[in-house]
């Protein structure tokens, strides 16, 4: 009697994973546009619910019944962030190509540190700034004097750390996808940590106007 090999099939997350891959050697641009819209979305929406940010009654607040700063982020993921990470890898990954050893990979690090970021940081600190209300070049500069310079000083903690284990681990195809996840954890915590911080700032003028009636009316 013969036994019958049993060969394993692939879990759904590894065809999916394979999916993805094939999609992104195919249309990179289009996948990572793709990728960086949907989980700037996905940040948004799960900042919004870990920092227990009340849901707002302001109908102008909303398009099509999805939260306004939603759509505003997914399409500035989709539009704008995925694009650029696209074209700006492609410009500093061509200069790296063949190239090996530890001298290189660290060039490649600091490339990333004063060419890429600085440029990521400054668009996403402007599409912020946009999205916000601002519209005066007063209100933009307001916005990089004191959003910029931490972003910055995050990157460079954040940055050099993930490319060595893109540069160690992963193929250079799947490395803006990669700092796109990683974008993704570190935003949503930035995010959460801004909007706990504007919901207590809210709830702490709610209680001065309420002391200050309370006095008024005695």
């Amino acid at each position: 009697m013969t036994a019958t090999a049993v060969v394993p099939q692939a879990s759904v997350a590894s065809r999916l994973l394979t999916a993805y891959l094939t999609e992104l050697a195919a249309n990179p641009l289009r996948t990572k546009a793709l990728t960086s819209g949907t989980l700037s979305g996905l940040q948004e929406i799960t900042a919004t619910k870990l920092s227990g940010m009340p849901k707002s009654k302001n109908p102008d607040d909303f398009i099509l019944g999805i939260n306004k700063r939603v759509v505003q982020m997914a399409l500035y993921g989709l539009l704008v962030s995925g694009p650029l990470a696209h074209t700006l890898f492609e410009l500093v990954t061509k200069r790296f190509i063949g190239k090996e050893g530890a001298k290189w990979k660290i060039a490649q690090i600091l490339s990333t540190q004063l060419i890429t970021s600085p440029i990521q940081n400054a668009t996403y600190i402007l599409a912020m700034a946009l999205f916000a209300g601002a519209r005066t070049s007063g209100q933009i500069k307001g916005a990089f004097k004191s959003g910029y310079l931490p972003m910055m000083k995050t990157s460079w903690m954040i940055s050099p750390i993930s490319m060595a284990v893109a540069q160690k681990f992963l193929p250079p195809n799947v490395w803006v996808p990669f700092f796109n996840l990683v974008a993704f954890t570190f935003g949503t915590y930035v995010n959460t940590t801004i909007k706990k911080a504007r919901l207590a700032q809210i709830k702490k003028e709610q209680q001065r106007d309420a002391e200050k009636r309370a006095r008024d009316e005695l």
